[in-house]
């Protein structure tokens, strides 16, 4: 399924995975206002779709949108809130980069007017999607899964010191899903990758809003470090580093599927 702001890949089985942060493209009349940072999107969650090709054989709903999350945060609330009070994060609409680094021409700021919009244009669409896909899975299967597939730099000052171990899982503190699928999930053998659960990564807004466990709907999210997959600090695919972070991420998904299906 197609829409002007997502893409939407149906699938067979009770599990989706959501990459919010996936898109690449900018709206014209957004470009005209940004710096050549704000033009590089250099902050995107990069080739989630290529990483997570395989889950669509698997039988899994695939949703992506298709603007930057520079244009509007879609693992953000909509009222702006910070999902980590006291911890340094980027706004809904994000104004400066992961390195503090501008995003806007000098007086092209986005204000409140057009953070609305932007939320009615490009927010709402992708929540709405996401909330219908889940209640039909719910409805047809009694039970539905949702991975949330973000990634991130693996140095990244502003918002944790040192290294990030390569896989970063978010459950709310174990409010997001049932002690079966966390110690499922935290089961699996990650070597040589590091992995850690509710680190600096808790799930972001998407994680903590569409859990619904008296009504079987889990949420967990992966902030895949990008030293895995990447050549960084460029955003160059590395084939052969991606195919070897690809067996476990096969792994996972596989025990979401079959979570998903008992």
């Amino acid at each position: 399924m197609n829409n002007s702001t997502y893409t939407l890949v149906k699938g067979r089985i009770p599990l989706l995975i959501s990459m919010p942060h996936n898109g690449t493209d900018v709206p014209d009349d957004i470009k005209a206002k940004m710096t050549e940072v704000g033009l590089s999107v250099q902050d995107t969650d990069w080739y989630m779709d290529k990483l997570y090709d395989f889950a669509v054989e698997l039988g899994a709903y695939i949703l992506m949108p298709r603007y930057n999350r520079y244009v509007i945060d879609l693992n953000r609330d909509p009222s702006g809130i910070n999902l980590y009070p006291g911890s340094d994060t980027t706004e809904l609409c994000p104004t400066t980069s992961f390195d503090c680094k501008a995003l806007y021409l000098d007086g092209q700021l986005p204000d409140e007017k057009e953070n609305q919009r932007r939320v009615e244009l490009y927010w709402q669409p992708y929540h709405q999607a996401l909330k219908s896909t889940l209640d039909a899975l719910q409805y047809e299967f009694g039970k539905a899964v949702l991975l949330e597939a973000h990634s991130i730099a693996s140095v990244v000052p502003r918002f944790f010191e040192g290294q990030l171990p390569d896989f970063n899982f978010g459950t709310n503190n174990g409010s997001s899903c049932g002690q079966q699928l966390i110690d499922a999930v935290n089961a699996i053998d990650y070597s040589p990758y590091s992995s850690i659960t509710n680190g600096r990564f808790k799930g972001g807004y998407i994680t903590r809003e569409y859990t619904d466990l008296s009504a079987n709907i889990y949420t967990l999210q992966l902030e895949l470090s990008q030293r895995t997959y990447l050549n960084e600090p460029s955003n160059e695919y590395n084939e052969l580093a991606a195919k070897q972070v690809k067996v476990k991420l096969t792994t996972l998904i596989e025990t979401l599927v079959k979570f998903a299906n008992d």
